[in-house]
């Protein structure tokens, strides 16, 4: 395809809405991954923590 504009790029045809949605949401989908996954890492770091706490506590 050919756009002679930006106009006419954004519009895809006019499937634009169903293109620029779909990439909208995989956008939203993988930044809500990435924040759940480094806070459970965060989590998990702090969890080790405790634990390496409670083992020099009990030595």
């Amino acid at each position: 395809m050919i756009w002679s504009s930006l106009a006419e790029f954004a519009d895809m045809g006019g499937y634009g809405l169903y293109v620029w949605g779909s990439y909208g949401m995989t956008a939203l989908a993988l930044g809500w991954e990435l924040m759940t996954l480094l806070q459970r890492r965060r989590r998990a770091a702090e969890d080790v923590r405790a634990w390496q706490r409670l083992d020099e506590d009990a030595a």
